[in-house]
């Protein structure tokens, strides 16, 4: 892809993903909060919660590919940073969501029944754990020719851009 064709799609990429880590999933998680009973939610809003905190890393990762192919400085060493720690967050994270699973249980007295939204909550964690897998191992994500391409080619899925990014730099 040349550099044009993408940074043209950054700059409609990035706005995007910035658009649904701080409208759209957050708009999501009040809707839930002011209209469902917190003990059917619990979970739901859990897996909300951590999308929206993985997709303002990508949105954030995306606006920093951006500024460096259009030669707008940024502190990488600091960003690398917080990308490292971040992802060090979304495992930990990752890691309660059996724990908020139990609770969501616990709560409804053990019993998954459609009012509890439980199945939504699955579906919301697991795209979170997706998510941190499309950002800080695999891309997931095939969105444009050459992904499928490659996909086809070398018969696996690419690492993922900041996986690379993060490996190349490692402190």
């Amino acid at each position: 892809m040349s550099k044009q064709k993408l940074i043209k799609r950054l700059k409609s990429y990035y706005p995007m993903e910035r658009f649904h880590a701080f409208v759209t999933f957050p708009g999501l998680l009040v809707y839930l909060f002011f209209t469902k009973s917190f003990t059917d939610i619990f979970f739901l809003l859990y897996g909300v919660l951590i999308c929206i905190i993985i997709l303002i890393q990508g949105q954030h990762y995306w606006k920093l590919k951006l500024y460096r192919l259009i030669d707008k400085p940024f502190n990488q060493e600091k960003n690398l940073n917080i990308f490292k720690n971040c992802k060090k967050l979304n495992l930990i994270l990752i890691g309660f969501i059996p724990i908020m699973f139990g609770i969501q249980l616990y709560q409804n007295d053990w019993q998954i029944i459609p009012e509890n939204l439980i199945s939504w909550g699955i579906l919301a964690n697991s795209f979170a754990i997706l998510e941190h897998i499309n950002y800080y191992s695999r891309q997931l994500m095939i969105d444009n020719l050459s992904d499928l391409e490659y996909l086809k080619r070398n018969r696996r899925l690419k690492i993922a851009s900041l996986a690379k990014d993060l490996k190349e730099n490692e402190l």
